[in-house]
């Protein structure tokens, strides 16, 4: 048997204030964009902004369905949206922050795992990380380099032969 151990560096954050101007501005944009989700199933709202290689800011929100599988989280409304718009243009960066009309979001945010696997597969496509910074309404804020800092053994194309 052979044991591993997976670490990775994560950034806590006290306050926005911490954050250097390009991420602060960036989470600015994802909290402006949770207050545009559609959700009024979960009251869950989520907002996406990403950075991307020419300075352009594309935003996301959550977008629920009554039939639950046909929604679409903001991370993947935003990084569909900049693929489709922009697609040969690398995302440096992804701002996540969630807020409800239940209870106060006080910790942050992460993507889900299904986001996590479309970020892993555009940091293969555009062979570059995406940094990804996350909040809630509240609380700390966090930052990792990459998702594969948080997706370790992340599916990719080279199981597909």
């Amino acid at each position: 048997m052979i044991k591993r151990n997976i670490a990775f560096e994560l950034l806590i954050f006290e306050s926005l204030q911490e954050l250097n101007v390009a991420d602060q501005e960036l989470m600015k944009e994802a909290i402006k964009a949770r207050e545009r989700a559609y959700s009024p199933y979960s009251k869950f709202n989520v907002g996406a902004a990403l950075l991307l290689e020419n300075g352009k800011v594309v935003t996301g929100s959550n977008q629920e369905n009554a039939s639950y599988p046909s929604g679409l989280c903001a991370e993947r409304v935003a990084i569909f949206y900049a693929s489709s718009k922009f697609p040969e243009v690398s995302i440096k960066a992804i701002a996540v922050s969630a807020t409800s009309k239940n209870y106060v979001v006080d910790r942050p945010a992460a993507p889900c795992g299904n986001c996590r696997q479309v970020i892993s597969e555009y940091e293969i496509k555009q062979q570059s990380p995406i940094s990804i910074i996350m909040s809630g309404e509240t609380g700390e804020i966090l930052k990792c380099q990459s998702v594969a800092d948080i997706l370790p053994l992340a599916f990719n194309s080279t199981f597909l032969g």
